[in-house]
């Protein structure tokens, strides 16, 4: 019976070391300043993002390729860099941050076209490019939020 106490006591010390040590962790990523109200639309644009990509997810598995094909160009695409501002943001960004911002919007456009290609070529070559190319705009929205961070308002 001690044994089992000993080593509940043990799981309990060290469960709160962990979450001591996550709640201390420092976060590396690069803090990038923003106006405020450009942080609560930009804030606003990444959920957008997100919520784009969950629909796209919907849509692929639903076989709605052309619904995936428009939404991902729309609202990720090239298409999308006037309605969330792009060129507005840029002068706030660090250079790597605009690229990495490029590199996920020209994969987002190659993505719908990836989806448009397998609204008609259902093979399973056209699945696999489709599927490279949703795994190439996660890939870059997460390299991006690995790296940077929005800076906390000031006071």
């Amino acid at each position: 019976m001690k044994s089992r106490q000993s080593m509940a006591a043990a799981l309990a010390a060290c469960t709160c070391m962990v979450v001591c040590v996550a709640a201390t962790a420092q976060d590396e990523r690069a803090p990038v300043e923003l106006p405020p109200a450009m942080r609560e639309h930009m804030l606003a644009n990444m959920r957008d993002h997100l919520q784009t990509l969950a629909q796209i997810l919907s849509d692929i598995s639903a076989e709605k390729y052309s619904d995936a094909s428009r939404i991902a160009e729309e609202r990720l695409g090239m298409s999308s860099l006037r309605a969330h501002e792009a060129a507005h943001f840029a002068p706030y960004f660090p250079q790597p941050m605009q690229d990495a911002g490029n590199t996920l919007h020209h994969a987002a456009s190659r993505l719908a076209l990836a989806a448009a290609d397998a609204d008609v070529d259902r093979s399973y070559a056209g699945l696999l490019r489709l599927n490279t190319a949703l795994a190439e705009v996660a890939s870059a929205c997460a390299s991006c939020h690995a790296r940077y961070r929005l800076a906390a308002p000031k006071p």
